[in-house]
């Protein structure tokens, strides 16, 4: 969760609570905002701003620059992360099967930063394929389910089988470690039912007459065979054969053993046919106490499964984990389980089951049966914090996860989230203990979360003098600066925040606080170019609401309009830090401004913001096509495409399940599905839908999906061959010129592969000629091929002036430039987008070549520093090994193999430093 910590007054709520009584406060105040809020020319009183001129637009005066403060993030952040995943992938080599599982949840935690998914996802996969015990495959089945959000499917229920033995809910049931491939197939939707015989009339009538002794309940008596009663346990044998009266009697009195007539006959009959499929859940359940009783361990254990495969939705699962807990039933327990954590999150909102998994007397009965774990108390915890930062439920599932953490790493993920979560309650005397704990357990960057708290205390002197010692001892950060920032004043704080932006450009406060000390020198465009700065390269919701507002400020209604429809698809139910007011109300004040367009002006305006590479004004543009089609199934696919283009994976995701929930054929759903199988790692079934699609109607998108996910293969001639010919398809199926420009775009890639140079510039000209821009792009390669490289540069300079958004232009027009025009055209790709990883690396390899191989080291750990990539730190690590210093080489193969272990050059270099270190 993206909260957004302003000052008291601003605080920020973006998510519902758990429980009803924060949901209400949530409600309550957006009421009030509907009551102050008539329209933008009108400002509450009773609110006084040194800027007021300034604010003549405002529904609310904007909040000072000194006012607001950055989030405290909730999860581990190394100082130095590289040699943090180094050390991991070392134990995670030499680690025992047994604590493989453990130590990739480790890896999730450390990586949950970088805010990859498909890294994440790649985690929790290894830690569930490597799980030998029942509590940790149930936890991490429901964990990757929640991860790909099936709940938000339409059609399809909690405990269905997706197919793949590692979520498979039956799968889950099975004790012991089982290898298989993160792609394995599940057969169990394939196993025929088995009809059960019931036993016939006679078969009962033979077994009557070999009865032998009478068990009396009431005026009733139960026919059975001695030695099969004695079979169920010891305590049975011993009566019936040992020196107990009852082993002479024919007839045994049973009333007073707490057993109905009903249950008595079900144990006759489990005596002797061993099946419990006969009988009614009560009844089995009655078994199950009357095996506990009686240590009767097979019917015990055959109860405890049948019972397991009874539970088949919520209620079920409510009802009968109390009968397993109270009877010590763990596959019963587990399956409930099961079907709480896959109902997740909408389960936490339900009080029964918070109640089981919150209070610690619920908690010591799941300890008792084996199922109250780090793994457990760590996914619910993920899980409330996304819906509620300041729950009282959040607070609970962090306390209970605190119990259960045993290694440091641990302790400091549980104590440090802890802090974050009573900071956001504002109890921070009890935050700053839980920061200084997770800081002793080895996290620095909780003596942030100290720091705050103590400044919250009244204690801004002492946090200053805490960060400057962190400063001081440790590699600088920019998250170090940033803090003292928040404790320093005038040119000071200025001198921190952009020290911070120069070691991670990545952090939006320092953008937000220059934008806000611009307005306030009533240099408002000035403000708004800031935030352009950040939001170029990263779509941050908290820069775009700040934008918004300026915007609104200086009455451009359109592009705060554009700014706050982008913000509504990256979060629905975004509520702003400014005002405290949701984005569908801001978003309804602005439509009174902003005049509404008829649909064929509006994808006449896509294709002109498409063509410009504006991706951000697209956006805004299919979220307003969307209010005319609502659930345009098309258009929320189109919308997916340009999240995942602005790198924002799980609002692109949710746009595909958007599209596949409201697909109105089977051959368009299965599109849809096959692209988020293909996105969240599944290629092969994405494979299986494409063709299925294809079967039952030819469509331009099914032969996209298929030319698109077999090109993602590194394909040989032969099936280089196959996707040229899936393109044309695809091209010759109706489609508009948006998709068509991409699919020509593709096919020219594809083509110039190949060598058929010719083709592909064909395929290029004919996607410029429907205003594809980014074919320039591949115009300039085919020219490149040619050796043509003037020819190639213009192209490139073509996108650069034709495109908003040209750091990737730039970034690909130094490969066509001599090596000064390269270096400043990298430079300018850097200042647009300090993300991309190519320029370090360009820059870094010429000061190689120059002999200036400190200068090259430093260049890459500059940018790994903030972002640690896979190339980056491959690259690094070779020009450690040739220069000599082998053991930092070791360290960076380690780091980067931890975020990628199939990396084949990463992995030859480290087998060759190996052997060469020995």
């Amino acid at each position: 969760m993206r909260a957004l910590k302003l000052t008291e007054r601003f605080k920020s709520t973006q998510v519902h609570a758990l429980n009803s009584s924060d949901t209400s406060e949530i409600s309550e105040a957006s009421e009030r905002s509907r009551y102050r809020i008539q329209s933008f020319g009108s400002k509450p009183k009773s609110r006084i701003n040194s800027i007021s001129e300034i604010d003549k637009n405002l529904p609310f005066p904007l909040p000072s620059s000194d006012s607001i403060e950055p989030s405290i993030d909730p999860y581990l952040k190394p100082v130095n992360l590289a040699e943090t995943l180094s050390d991991l992938y070392s134990r995670l080599e030499n680690c025992p099967q047994s604590r493989k599982s453990l130590l990739c949840i480790e890896q999730y935690s450390l990586l949950r930063g970088l805010g990859d998914q498909k890294l994440l996802r790649r985690c929790l996969r290894t830690a569930r394929q490597n799980a030998d015990d029942i509590p940790t495959k149930i936890v991490l089945s429901a964990w990757l389910r929640l991860e790909r959000r099936e709940d938000e499917f339409v059609g399809v229920s909690s405990m269905d089988c997706n197919g793949y033995i590692l979520e498979c809910p039956k799968a889950n049931l099975v004790s012991g470690y089982s290898p298989c491939l993160v792609t394995s197939r599940c057969h169990c939707l394939h196993q025929p039912n088995q009809d059960f015989i019931t036993i016939s009339e006679e078969r009962v009538s033979l077994l009557d007459e070999e009865s032998d002794v009478s068990f009396c309940i009431g005026n009733e008596e139960i026919n059975c065979v001695r030695y099969k009663i004695a079979a169920l346990s010891e305590p049975f044998k011993a009566m019936l054969y040992g020196g107990f009266a009852e082993s002479q009697m024919r007839k045994i009195e049973f009333s007073l053993n707490g057993i109905s007539l009903e249950a008595m006959r079900a144990v006759e009959i489990y005596s002797r046919t061993k099946r419990l499929d006969l009988f009614c859940v009560e009844t089995v359940l009655e078994l199950l106490t009357f095996s506990n009783r009686f240590c009767c361990e097979e019917m015990k254990s055959d109860c405890d499964a049948h019972l397991a495969s009874s539970v088949g939705n919520l209620e079920d699962a409510l009802i009968l984990i109390h009968y397993g807990l109270e009877e010590g039933a763990s596959l019963l327990v587990g399956s409930c389980l099961q079907v709480l954590l896959r109902e997740l999150p909408n389960s936490l909102y339900n009080s029964r089951v918070s109640k089981i998994f919150c209070s610690s007397e619920a908690k010591e009965s799941l300890a008792s049966v084996g199922y109250a774990s780090f793994f457990l108390y760590y996914f619910l915890s993920q899980v409330a914090m996304e819906e509620s930062m300041a729950s009282k439920t959040t607070l609970m599932l962090l306390e209970r996860l605190g119990e259960f953490a045993v290694e440091k790493w641990q302790k400091a993920l549980a104590f440090h989230q802890l802090g974050c979560v009573l900071i956001e309650r504002k109890e921070y005397k009890e935050a700053q203990h839980y920061f200084e704990a997770a800081a002793e357990a080895g996290h620095v960057y909780s003596m942030a979360g100290v720091a705050r708290t103590k400044n919250k205390q009244g204690q801004p002197y002492s946090a200053y003098k805490l960060i400057s010692s962190i400063i001081f001892e440790h590699k600088p950060a920019g998250w170090m600066y940033q803090e003292r920032a928040l404790y320093n004043i005038g040119k000071e704080k200025c001198f921190d925040l952009d020290f911070a932006t120069e070691l991670d450009p990545s952090l939006s406060f320092p953008y937000k606080y220059r934008a806000l000390a611009k307005v306030e020198e009533k240099q408002i465009k000035a403000g708004i170019s800031e935030l352009d700065r950040i939001i170029g390269f990263k779509l941050s919701p908290d820069c775009l609401e700040l934008r918004c507002w300026l915007f609104i400020s200086v009455g451009d209604y359109k592009s705060a309009m554009r700014d706050v429809r982008a913000l509504l698809t990256l979060e629905p139910n975004y509520v702003t830090s400014h005002g405290n007011i949701k984005a569908e109300y801001l978003h309804m004040l602005l439509t009174q401004k902003v005049q509404s367009k008829s649909l064929a002006d509006l994808w006449m305006q896509l294709y002109e913001q498409w063509s410009a590479v504006d991706d951000i004004g697209s956006l805004a543009i299919i979220h307003q096509m969307l209010e005319n089609e609502l659930g345009n199934s098309l258009l929320e696919f189109r919308q997916s495409l340009l999240l995942l283009r602005l790198n924002c994976q799980k609002a692109a995701i949710r746009s595909l399940r958007l599209a596949r929930n409201h697909s109105s054929s089977i051959q368009e759903r299965l599109i849809y599905e096959g692209w988020i199988l293909y996105d969240t790692g599944y290629r092969e079934e994405a494979l299986a839908r494409a063709e299925r699609s294809i079967s039952i109607q030819r469509s331009f998108e099914a032969f996209f999906l298929k030319a698109y996910v077999l090109a993602d293969a590194n394909p040989d001639p032969v099936s280089s061959s196959n996707i040229i010919l899936h393109l044309e398809e695809a091209l010759k199926c109706p489609s508009d010129g948006l998709r068509k420009g991409q699919a020509l775009n593709n096919l020219g890639s594809i083509l110039v592969d190949c060598g058929k140079l010719d083709l592909a510039k064909e395929c290029y000209t004919n996607a410029l000629a429907i205003r594809h821009t980014r074919a320039h792009q591949g115009l300039a390669r085919v020219y490149h091929q040619k050796n043509q490289r003037k020819s190639a540069f213009d192209e490139m300079t073509k996108l650069i002036e034709k495109a908003v958004n040209n750091a990737s232009a730039y970034e690909k027009r130094s490969e066509y430039s001599d090596r000064e025009m390269a270096k400043s055209d990298l430079d300018v790709a850097t200042q647009l987008d300090p993300l991309r990883t190519y320029p370090y690396r360009y820059r870094a390899a010429v000061m190689m070549d120059e002999q200036k191989e400190t200068e090259a080291v430093e260049e890459l750990s500059r940018a790994i520093n903030f972002k640690p990539d896979l190339q980056m730190l491959h690259l690094r690590a070779a020009f450690y090994e040739s220069m000599g210093d082998l053991t930092s080489a070791l360290q960076d193969c380690q780091a980067a193999l931890c975020l990628d272990p199939n990396h084949t050059d990463t992995l030859n270099l480290y087998r060759r430093t190996q052997k060469s270190s020995l």
